[in-house]
């Protein structure tokens, strides 16, 4: 039997080179009725289709043009206001839902979209409109943004006199020509078989190893002093020499992006003249988004700014960071019914959204987006994968973090962890050895999943988030002792077994324990802002979350009282030191090592400015800063945390812990500050905020992390069996650590040469060393750089006296009190409402000072060896000297 010829085209849709010249050209739709292929060629030049294409002439109006479209099969137009030609191409098919096309001329860098052609019927879910050009869902580059005009609109709609959309979803087909209000596809060629020659090798970090670090390509280097101009907010600054020796210096890992897929501003926001800056409202999900590129890139075209993000995570590999990618695969950037006809809802609306099961015409919503992209459609699944694919092969990709996940396993409205899309990454040869993580949750029904999703895929585990945050922030700003006990604590410090040990091989590290993350208060602002301040977002402070568990120990915002500003900087550091020193794979936000603030608003996705921007000034001094100081003692935990393979033990909690085979106790002792083992009232008594955690490995030497939830300092019985020493705590950027005996040591950090300075582009060398003087410059003459402080915030005796107990240095303690640089107070003035300026006085919890240091608790043996006194609020951990016996 013979068997029948294949089709000659793809399977698959896209654009695809051909060796004759040409391109076969593949898109789906299963509820068209005709799909055009279009290409964009510009005035200046001859077109490549002169003798193919039937010319309509140019005073033809929008509806004549679609008469004559659907009269020839190849026709061409004069778009005389764009300087363009229109020529469109009448595609074959559907075959399988799947239309082709060969075009005879293709080119690298072309210009083109689709029109589809079909029923109006918005009530069943059908919006066709041949009027509307469309961009391919698999471009590798788009060009061109989307203008707030009733043409991008597929209903008859106008713009009032505010700037806002007035019309029906549900009224008549919009007759106005979009093109050249929304954007185009660009094609690129990508037949070169030498393409991968200079790939550097993957870095392949374990998941034992990973310390991951959050950064917004743009935000992160917009305001780095050592880049020039024209390099800062760009993929190619985020791969400067400079930048990745500042990563390298810090010492995570993994870099995660947020989202670089191109993207596009909802239409609430176009409507009042702002961005989406975080970039979670995907246009395309095959091109990078071309605003990130430099201008030289941009103005070079799409395959340049692709380049330059290829050569971006070239760099990174070769400096030994893996790069995770943040995508948003749960909705688009069309919204819900009334937003825009661009890719999707003009190509096929019917399938590619979910829709309620007893009203096709409406959208369901589990992201608050307007839209939810169908994953019970085997297609959209595909055509996820493939996206993924090319972001992992082309591009280099190592990972990938999945934006509202639970969105995208749900099964006739319930999450599954079963769901076909996720079987779909589990069983791919390449996406499943790729570190898969996901947002275990969305705004549907029963949304919070943590802990859910099973192998390979980790999860960021909110409760560790919020378990932190209310033991060293609201616990200890409002003196309450009834919430966060040992038991917990010790839970998320061991991984969240309760949580992540539920599959054979799942463990800790599938636990991404996190304190913040872009979407949130930055680590500066949980400690200096009880309330949040987001009027700058344009909605009167309704957006953001509501429960943040932060406080601001006494003072809204910014102070100049020392001991407000001593209590946040350990405040901040026990949580980066619970972060780092947990079983699990930490994530830590952009900023958070140098105490970067977004001014109490946290919802920043559309700030493009100084707000969301790193501010760097810090770095440009001649001498180490407070906050240089601050990244050092950050960098030098994460070394620790790398170099001790007792946190490299992928199977400390599994499901063999679960079954009995493998006891906790094997890895993990728990003790008291007496040195006893707490009995199981203990565990239960949530007044209890102190305690010992050893870690044991039979090949190394034992650690142990010991945390003092207590207002004072306490004396702890240390394990009795060894001698120890110091490796980090949280107290010594406040100038104080543990020590042997019945005291703790406080000192003074000997000033220190800075070398950053030296990477400032030549021509800023007049800034060395006076970098402040010349951004206060425009200072008012009268402005004092500390304000002596009024009658009624002058610090108390005890106050006083506790100043001078912790600070001998008085200089590096008034160091950390530092007023809002110039830039940065005109960027609050600029964009931040009076109502979002600090000025509320909030009360302080007034029994706990952390700057005070109390006279020592008698304790029996207190001279003994192995009696160690730690600060107040603080976290430390110590290493056995050695394995040789009890001490005597």
């Amino acid at each position: 039997m013979q068997l029948p010829q294949l089709h000659r085209y793809a399977t698959r849709p896209g654009l695809f080179f051909t060796e004759d010249g040409g391109a076969d050209v593949v898109a789906r739709s299963e509820t068209a009725e005709q799909l055009w292929f279009c290409v964009l060629e510009s005035l200046d030049v001859p077109s490549a289709f002169y003798n193919d294409a039937v010319r309509i002439h140019d005073d033809a109006d929008s509806a004549e043009f679609i008469q004559a479209m659907q009269q020839h099969r190849i026709c061409t137009r004069v778009v005389r206001g764009l300087r363009m030609r229109e020529t469109l191409f009448r595609m074959d098919g559907p075959n399988y839902g799947l239309w082709y096309l060969h075009l005879p001329k293709a080119w690298n860098g072309m210009h083109y979209g689709y029109r589809a052609q079909g029923a109006w019927d918005p009530k069943h879910g059908l919006r066709f409109n041949p009027y509307k050009f469309l961009i391919d869902p698999y471009a590798k580059g788009v060009e061109g943004r989307m203008r707030l005009d009733p043409a991008a609109f597929a209903y008859e709609c106008e713009i009032d006199a505010e700037g806002h959309v007035k019309g029906s979803a549900w009224g008549a087909m919009n007759r106005l020509d979009s093109l050249g209000k929304v954007p185009m596809s660009i094609a690129i060629d990508d037949r070169d078989v030498t393409k991968h020659d200079a790939d550097p090798s993957h870095p392949h970090v374990p998941w034992s190893k990973t310390v991951i670090y959050e950064l917004h390509v743009k935000g992160f280097t917009a305001n780095a002093p050592w880049l020039p101009e024209e390099l800062r907010g760009t993929y190619a600054g985020l791969a400067h020499p400079a930048t990745l020796s500042y990563l390298q210096g810090l010492g995570v890992t993994s870099i995660e992006l947020l989202p670089i897929m191109a993207k596009q501003p909802e239409v609430f926001l176009q409507e009042h003249g702002r961005p989406n800056y975080w970039g979670y409202s995907t246009l395309s999900f095959f091109a990078p988004e071309p605003s990130y590129a430099t201008r030289t890139a941009q103005k070079q075209g799409a395959d340049a700014v692709r380049d330059e993000v290829i050569m971006m995570v070239r760099a990174l590999h070769e400096a030994g960071f893996e790069v995770i990618m943040d995508v948003v695969f749960n909705h688009t950037c069309e919204g819900g019914n009334a937003g825009p006809s661009v890719c999707w809802r003009g190509l096929d609306n019917l399938s590619f959204y979910r829709r309620q099961q007893q009203n096709a015409g409406e959208l369901e919503d589990t992201t608050g987006c307007g839209n939810t992209i169908d994953f019970t459609y085997t297609h959209n699944i595909t055509f996820a994968v493939d996206a993924l694919s090319y972001w992992a092969k082309r591009i280099g990709i190592d990972g990938f973090r999945f934006d509202l996940a639970v969105s995208l396993a749900r099964l006739n409205g319930a999450f599954t962890p079963y769901h076909p899309f996720l079987y779909a990454l589990r069983s791919d040869p390449m996406l499943g050895n790729l570190k898969l993580i996901m947002e275990p949750w969305d705004l549907g029904n029963q949304g919070w999943r943590t802990g859910q999703f099973l192998s390979p895929f980790a999860e960021w585990n909110d409760r560790f988030r919020d378990t932190a945050r209310r033991f060293w922030v609201t616990e200890v700003d409002h003196g309450d002792n009834e919430g966060v006990g040992m038991q917990e604590m010790a839970t998320r410090l061991c991984g969240s077994a309760d949580l992540f040990a539920t599959d054979p091989g799942r463990g800790a590290t599938s636990s991404i324990n996190f304190i913040t993350a872009h979407d949130g208060f930055t680590l500066a602002d949980l400690t200096q802002y009880a309330h949040k301040h987001n009027e700058a977002n344009g909605e009167h402070n309704n957006d953001g979350a509501n429960i943040n568990y932060c406080a601001n120990f006494g003072e809204e915002g910014p102070t100049n009282d020392r001991r407000v500003q001593m209590i946040r900087e350990r405040t901040r550091m026990n949580m980066l030191g619970t972060l780092l020193l947990s079983l699990g794979t930490p994530m830590m936000l952009a900023g958070d090592e140098f105490n970067n603030s977004q001014y109490g608003n946290n919802n920043a996705y559309c700030q493009d400015n100084d707000i969301t921007w790193l501010n760097w000034d810090w770095l440009v001094s001649d001498k180490k800063t407070p906050e240089f100081h601050r990244m050092e003692a950050i960098s030098k935990l994460i070394a620790i945390r790398k170099s001790l393979d007792i946190y490299h033990h992928e199977d400390f909690f599994t499901r063999l812990s679960q079954l009995g085979l493998l006891k906790p106790s094997s890895r993990v002792q728990w003790l008291l500050p007496d040195g006893t083992t707490p009995m199981e009232r203990d565990w239960f008594d949530t007044s209890i905020r102190s305690f010992t955690m050893r870690l044991l490995a039979s090949d190394e030497l034992d650690v142990v992390i010991v945390v003092n939830g207590d207002g004072e300092p306490r004396q702890f019985h240390m394990p009795p069996d060894a001698r120890w020493h110091l490796l980090w705590s949280s107290a010594e950027t406040t100038c104080e650590r543990p020590q042997q005996g019945a005291v703790t040591e406080h000192f003074t950090p000997e000033p220190e040469l800075s070398f950053w300075a030296s990477l400032l582009p030549k021509e800023q060398d007049h800034l060395h060393g006076n970098i402040y003087a010349q951004l206060r410059a425009d200072e008012p003459a009268h402005a004092p750089r500390h304000a002596a402080p009024t009658a009624a915030s002058a610090p108390s005796a005890v106050e006083s006296t506790t100043a001078q107990q912790i600070g001998a240095d008085a200089g590096f303690v008034d160091s950390w009190i530092m007023p809002p640089l110039p830039r940065v107070h005109n960027a609050i003035v600029a964009h931040v409402a009076k109502s979002a300026r600090p000025f509320t006085r909030v009360r302080a919890r007034d029994e706990m000072l952390l700057l005070e240091e109390p006279a020592p608790r008698a304790a029996a043996g207190a001279t003994d060896a192995h009696i160690w006194t730690f600060p107040a609020l603080s976290i430390s951990i110590l290493m056995q000297d050695a394995k040789d016996g009890p001490l005597q």
